[in-house]
């Protein structure tokens, strides 16, 4: 600032004197003037060319007289022309007015035929539509029968085929048992024949078979005994002395002991499976006679199972038809159901958009929040008990006033009775609270005003709210929307009583009349009734909680039957459990009967053989008991070489006896032999042969279980009568069935054929009202050709102006004279075509223009005059204000400067172009003439040389711009200075004088410096200490003490 050019302190001595506002008005002055100068300019050349048309007007003024004269004739003739023709087209105008009325009332009574068409129309499109659905009902359930009269002929077939097997069965396990029968009474006399052949046989084949064992076993003694004295013979050869034989003897006696030891084991062993044999066939025998009994029991068990599986099943046929039946009333039921749902949606969907979207979605809203509370219950429950609905579900009324109501309430329909506001207010605040959509307007009745009103005893009006039937309960709600309503017969006494009553007035078509005096009205679409949708609403959410009421009876009757029906056949199951469990028992205990038989003739096959090696063991137990005995009575004997005479002797009778035994064994053999044969062949016939034919037979005929088979015969014939009787039934019903459709679409066809009349009637009143618009069209072009002209004779008559009298001679010509008069008066006109028809009003209205033109040429060159005076006064204000601030500044400078610099002076110059000394009392006339602003400032003495600014050191700039802002922030004091290191070129004295200046003006602005001298800091407020740590800087809030610190020990450093 110290070093900055002089021209530049001057603009900074112009932004503190303020002078852009000087500067800002006087560009606007110019504007303005420059505007004055050109509206001038054009003023000047529209004068000059106004004097030469007013000379010109001038000479055509005589010719303009002769011209008006005829010109006054012919407007005379024109306007008794267009007089004549307005006359005759408003004429013709009020007979097509006429005509259009009446055309308006054929169209009115078109419209009512029309709207009638259109209700019956859609009453026979409902019986149509319901007449449809009764067909395609009646003809589902015909095809339901006709399925079911199918399903039972293929189960009467089946029974048919069934009880003909069944009977053939029967008939043939009747033979067979009779076969059976037979052949068992033969096979038992075979039996018995064969068997006493057996018992004849036996006896004689035992007596031999013991024959023959005793002289086998005698024989086999005998030889034994001959057979041991010829051994005691050898002996006396064989040994050398009795020493040697008796060593032998005990030798043999030793073996021969222990041979009869195991030989009598072995005999014991067979006696005892003998016992155990003969114990276990007594055993068997009666195990088997116990099966037996067992057998038939169980035989008895499964009939009385069988019988009993057969009544269950019965009973469940019945269950099952009964739960047919019921199918058949839920289907039925779910499609009506379906069909009434359906139509309440599209009667919703049909008032939502009457009513609107926002209205019915918070009627919903509002039930939801019942629900709710109603759920919720104690206080809540009674809140929603307070709700009495909507007005439109809380009244009815005859069809014919629907529209009244309609005009008459409007969206009012849908607003919600309560009992008080607290009602209200919590059903919104639960709304609100659950964000439940949709618009509510409840009726508090707590707080609703009602007027009784004096309805006027006129046969023409009747009050609105007589006509309505509503629960007295509700009689506030309804007289607010319906209490000041009459109907009325018609528009005009609509009028007349709205006006005399002061009531409003509605027609029974919805033409409104207020109170106030206004009329609504216009066509009203019936068919779009909102309280005939309520109706239809109504009814059908009442048959479908009749239907929901009726169809769950049913399904309950349906889930009983069910019941019933899983428990028997639960039973069913049970039985046939048991019934599985008895065969396996039977089979179970018949093939232990088999195994048992088996086991009998297994041991009988096993028990003779054993006999035998029983009786061979006894013999063979004798004989080695005969030679023990030998034995040892030899051993007291003295050794021979020969045999005594007694043995000899029995040697000889031995032999003898041998003799004789072979022969009586081979015959007895030979006997038994033959006697075996007979036996066997018995044994056999009977064991494998009629035995077990006999067994097969009494199995057989255990098996025949005539029975069971007889009364699964009574079953099927009982089942088929049942279906029988059932199918007699459903053909009953198929033929009710196919007369009722036979009806049903007769009645269908009927119903098509009146709608097709009805569509036809309304097809013909819509091509006479499409006749009579056209015949409108074609009067409405023809009214609007009228009008047209009676405003074209309007206007022309208008445009004539003002007219002279009338000539008494022209209202007496007919229409044709007066066109040939008005054809003389245009030719005499045309000949003056070249004149200035409007020369004289053209040399007014310039004489006017001209009058105003100098006019306005004197007000602008008044205004020119005044701007010209503003901008000089501007200016002058604009010098005075650079010189008193200059002033100021220059003063501050000087005594800034003085207190920064005691032995020092300095001052501002104030530089012109005329002038470039200190002296600022001489006058300016404009402040251009100031070039800059100088310094000059002496730092010894006020009497020294001032010097220049580039003659200063720079902590002498320093001082000089200080002073300059210090003087300037006196002069225009700002909010905040910021000093960045000004004392640093400064000497201390210097410092300390800035420091005590900052001080001083520190009261009236704020002062932030930078400093790394210690002279700033004794005087400031607040302290700051920058810090460069790890390349970031840091700013701390330190105390006086730390500044001066970092002050110092900075100073120290550096």
């Amino acid at each position: 600032m110290a070093t900055a050019a002089d021209l530049y302190r001057l603009k900074l001595l112009r932004e503190v004197a303020g002078t852009r506002v000087y500067d800002e008005r006087k560009e606007e002055s110019l504007n303005i003037l420059r505007e004055t100068e050109g509206k001038l300019e054009k003023i000047s050349e529209y004068l000059k060319t106004i004097e030469d048309r007013l000379q010109t007007l001038e000479e055509e003024k005589e010719e303009l007289k002769e011209y008006q004269k005829w010109d006054k004739a012919r407007r005379c003739l024109e306007y008794i022309i267009h007089e004549t023709e307005l006359r005759e087209t408003r004429k013709t105008l009020d007979e097509l007015q006429q005509q259009k009325k009446n055309s308006m009332d054929k169209k009115k009574n078109y419209n009512k035929e029309i709207q009638k068409s259109q209700e019956k129309i859609k009453d026979i499109q409902k019986s149509l539509k319901d007449a449809k659905k009764n067909v395609a009902s009646i003809k589902e359930e015909r095809s339901i029968l006709i399925t079911e009269q199918q399903q039972l002929l293929r189960e009467k077939t089946k029974l048919d085929l069934t009880i003909v097997d069944l009977n053939d069965e029967v008939q043939g396990d009747n033979k067979s048992k009779e076969r059976a029968d037979q052949e068992l009474k033969k096979l038992k006399i075979t039996i018995a024949e064969k068997e006493k052949e057996l018992d004849e046989v036996k006896p004689k084949y035992e007596f031999m078979k013991r024959k023959e064992e005793e002289c086998s076993r005698e024989l086999s003694l005998k030889e034994q005994k001959r057979k041991e004295l010829y051994a005691k013979q050898g002996r006396g050869s064989q040994f050398s002395s009795r020493e040697e034989r008796d060593k032998w003897i005990y030798s043999e006696l030793k073996s021969l002991s222990k041979q009869i030891k195991d030989k009598i084991n072995h005999y014991t062993k067979l006696i005892e499976d003998l016992k155990k044999d003969a114990n276990a066939e007594q055993e068997l025998g009666r195990k088997i006679e116990d099966h037996s009994s067992e057998l038939d029991q169980l035989r008895l068990q499964i009939d009385e199972q069988n019988k009993k599986y057969y009544d269950l099943k019965k009973t469940k046929d019945q269950y099952q038809a009964n739960r047919n039946e019921l199918w058949r009333k839920e289907t039925q039921m779910t499609q009506q159901l379906q069909s009434h749902k359906e139509e309440l949606s599209k009667t919703d969907q049909a008032l939502r958009s009457m009513a609107g979207k926002p209205i019915l979605n918070g009627r919903d809203s509002v039930r939801k929040v019942l629900d709710n509370f109603f759920e919720r219950g104690n206080t809540f429950a009674d809140i929603a008990k307070a709700y009495y609905g909507p007005v439109i579900e809380n009244f009815s009324c005859d069809k014919t006033i629907y529209t009244a109501v309609e005009v008459t309430a409007g969206n009012r329909l849908f607003h919600h009775i309560v009992e008080s506001d607290r009602v209200g207010t919590q059903i919104l605040k639960e709304m609100n609270k659950l964000k439940l959509p949709g618009e509510v307007t409840f009726m508090p009745l707590n707080r609703l005003q009602v007027k009784v009103h004096d309805y006027p005893d006129d046969p023409d009006s009747i009050p609105m709210i007589l006509k309505l039937k509503y629960d007295e309960q509700h009689d506030k709600a309804l007289r607010y929307i319906f209490g000041k309503t009459l109907i009325c017969r018609n528009l005009e006494r609509a009028t007349e009583l709205a006006k005399s009553t002061g009531l409003d007035c509605v027609t029974l078509d919805g033409d409104q009349v207020s109170s106030k005096g206004s009329l609504t009205g216009g066509y009203f679409n019936t068919s779009r009734s909102r309280l005939e949708m309520q109706k239809k609403r109504t009814e059908y959410s009442q048959q479908i909680r009749d239907f929901e009421k009726e169809l769950g009876k049913i399904r309950n009757d349906l889930k009983q039957i069910e019941s019933n029906i899983n428990s028997i056949v639960s039973e069913m199951q049970k039985t046939e459990t048991k019934q599985g469990k008895s065969k396996d028992i039977l089979e179970k205990v018949q093939g232990e009967i088999r195994l048992m038989k088996e086991e009998l003739l297994r041991i009988e096959k096993y028990r003779a053989p054993k006999e035998r090696s029983a009786a061979q063991c006894k013999s063979s137990l004798e004989a080695m008991n005969g030679t023990k005995a030998g034995l040892e009575a030899e051993l007291n004997q003295e050794l021979m070489s020969t045999l005594s005479v007694q043995d000899q002797n029995e040697i000889d009778q031995l032999n003898d006896d041998i003799r004789r035994l072979n022969q009586e064994n081979k015959d007895a053999f030979t006997q038994r032999m033959q006697l075996e044969v007979i036996k066997n062949k018995l044994d056999n016939l009977l064991i494998n042969n009629l035995f077990r034919r006999r067994d097969e037979l009494i199995q057989a005929l255990q098996e025949i279980s005539v029975e069971d088979r007889k009364r699964k015969l009574n079953n099927c014939k009982n089942e088929l009568t049942v279906a029988d009787k059932r199918i007699k039934k459903v053909n009953q019903d198929i033929e009710d069935m196919e007369k009722r459709v036979t009806d049903a679409v007769k009645l269908q066809k009927s119903l098509q054929e009146e709608l097709e009349s009805w569509v036809r009637k309304e097809k013909d009143f819509e091509e006479k009202i499409c006749e009579d618009s056209k015949k409108a069209e074609k009067w409405a072009v023809k009214e609007n050709l009228l009008n047209q002209k009676i405003d074209e004779c309007t206007v022309k008559i208008a445009s004539l102006g003002a007219l002279p009298a009338l000539d008494p001679h022209y209202n007496k010509m007919s229409l044709k004279n007066l066109f040939k008069e008005l054809e003389k008066a245009n030719q005499h006109l045309k000949k003056y075509n070249h004149v200035n028809k409007k020369a004289l009003d053209q040399f007014l209205s310039f004489s006017e223009q001209k009058e105003k033109l100098y006019k306005r040429k004197e007000e602008l060159d008044v205004g020119d005059e005044k701007i010209r005076e503003l901008m000089q006064t501007l200016e002058m204000q604009k010098v005075e204000a650079i010189q008193f601030t200059f002033k100021q500044v220059a003063h501050n400078f000087t005594k800034v400067f003085k207190k920064l610099v005691p032995q020092g002076a300095g001052y501002l110059i104030l530089k012109t172009k005329d002038n470039e000394s200190d002296d600022i009392g001489k006058e300016v006339a404009n402040s251009e003439a100031f070039i800059g602003i100088g310094i000059r400032v002496s730092f010894t003495g006020i009497d020294a040389e001032m010097r220049e600014m580039n003659q200063l050191s720079g902590g002498q700039k320093s001082l000089v711009a200080l002073a300059l802002i210090f003087a300037i922030q006196k002069c225009d004091p700002a909010p905040f200075y910021l000093f960045d290191e000004i004392d640093q070129a400064l000497d201390a004295q210097h410092r300390k004088a800035v420091a005590d200046m900052i001080h001083e003006l520190s009261d009236k602005a704020q002062f932030i410096t930078t400093t790394f001298r210690p002279e700033l800091l004794e005087n400031a407020h607040k302290f700051y200490g920058v810090r460069f740590r790890n390349k970031v800087s840091h700013i701390d809030c330190v105390s006086k003490e730390q500044a001066k610190d970092f002050v110092e020990d900075d100073n120290t450093h550096a």
